[in-house]
């Protein structure tokens, strides 16, 4: 969803499509985890509220997976790079500056744990 917005002005819809199409694809604990949709989430309005509501969520999901079952760590962030892969691979050759940034954003994010 964040990639989705930060690639409004490419196809959003396309990069949207693309990402979550990588994240249903997803196997193991992380993947029954994701094909459950939160009820009553408020993701906000711009990218910048989206994404302090998002990127915090990835580190604390991998922490939280690291102390509980490491093996499921790694797969939850495969699974996100993929779909950041996924998400950006809908341009033909370079994406843009901005899904690139946020592609860095995430990645910290995941790594942060």
């Amino acid at each position: 969803m964040v990639m989705s917005a930060a690639g409004i002005a490419e196809s959003a819809h396309r990069v949207g499509v693309q990402g979550g199409i990588a994240l249903t694809s997803a196997t193991g604990l992380v993947g029954h985890v994701l094909a459950k949709a939160p009820k009553g989430v408020k993701y906000g309005k711009t990218v910048a509220e989206l994404a302090d509501v998002v990127l915090p969520a990835l580190t604390e999901s991998v922490a939280l997976l690291k102390r509980q079952d490491p093996a499921e760590a790694d797969n939850f962030r495969a699974t996100v790079l993929v779909a950041l892969d996924a998400a950006a691979g809908i341009h033909q050759g370079t994406p843009s500056p901005t899904l690139v940034d946020m592609a860095r954003k995430i990645t910290e994010a995941l790594d942060a744990a």
